[in-house]
């Protein structure tokens, strides 16, 4: 099975409190949760360890898959993707902007 939102991709919040930012996947968490770079952060006040110093810490928190949009390539604007089978190869799969049908993969 193909995912639909991959480590790497652009991405824009379509809801909650960073609604409109754009941000590139860090992590996908599970099949429903990512980490967006710059969208959902938190402060964190943190306790000295041999490996880090003390303070406060920003950072990423998971955001839930369905509060994101793929970006696509060729509008730069947010689309719903689907997937098909590749042209050259049939036993391949690849993701698909709805809006240009431009290729993702």
């Amino acid at each position: 099975m193909t995912a639909r939102i991959k480590k790497g991709d652009l991405v824009q919040v379509i809801a909650g409190k960073d609604k409109g930012e754009k941000g590139r996947v860090l992590q996908v968490v599970r099949a429903d949760l990512l980490l967006v770079e710059g969208v959902n952060r938190v402060k964190r006040h943190q306790s000295p360890r041999k490996f880090r110093e003390a303070g406060i810490v920003e950072k990423e928190m998971p955001i839930h898959a369905s509060n994101v949009m793929l970006v696509d390539p060729k509008t730069d604007e947010p689309t719903r993707i689907r997937i098909e089978a590749d042209k050259k190869d049939a036993d391949k799969r690849v993701r698909v902007a709805v809006k240009s049908g431009s290729v993702l993969d």
